[in-house]
């Protein structure tokens, strides 16, 4: 979220500011990761396990780190790095469903990567609408509406947190007085220091 906010969250204190403020229990939290070949089993597990990808990536880098070119090296080691702070998510209280990230070609013929994490989102708040009171979505993305509208006609309380120069106008005309901007939280969740 830094290249979007210009600063970075610390996610321990956005865990804690979202339990104190709003009661929040249970805190998903959705991603993608790079496998690197590691297998993994799309129809028997909803989420790759990053304790296992974690221990994956080391062993690679490890074992095959001798023969990977430079780019090669570095790009497995951000991906490790990666999976530390998602497993550091975890220690903080965060649900995680991690994705894995598939390439696509678009139509210039060159290569997009993606997690496509907004299905399972949506999948996850329609599986625990009568879990909840009030939902905390920390996305400003119009295609969200759809699924948002039902959430609040099913007699939910819809709160988006989200970047407000980057939230869709039909999100920010949606949520109105329960639209909070991250910019004004910026002095009680920033990050002190580097961020991965």
């Amino acid at each position: 979220m830094r290249q979007t906010l210009g600063w970075s969250i610390d996610y321990a204190k956005l865990r804690a500011y979202l339990t104190e403020k709003y009661g929040v229990e249970k805190a998903y939290f959705f991603g993608g990761v790079e496998l690197h070949r590691m297998p993994f089993d799309y129809l028997k597990y909803d989420s790759v396990p990053i304790t296992q990808l974690e221990e994956y990536l080391s062993r690679l880098i490890r074992e095959e780190g001798s023969k990977m070119t430079e780019a090669q090296l570095v790009l497995a080691d951000r991906h490790l790095k990666r999976a530390r702070f998602y497993r550091k998510l975890a220690e903080f209280g965060y649900h995680l469903i991690l994705k894995p990230v598939k390439s696509y070609e678009d139509d210039d013929g060159g290569v997009r990567r993606k997690a496509n994490c907004d299905v399972d989102m949506t999948y996850y708040m329609m599986q625990e609408l009568d879990r909840y009171d009030r939902a905390i979505v920390l996305s400003g993305d119009g295609d969200f509406l759809p699924v948002l509208k039902h959430v609040q006609d099913a007699g939910k309380e819809v709160v988006i947190l989200a970047r407000g120069p980057r939230t869709a106008k039909e999100i920010r005309q949606f949520a109105g007085s329960n639209f909070r901007d991250f910019e004004y939280l910026r002095e009680r969740l920033k990050r002190e220091g580097n961020e991965e």
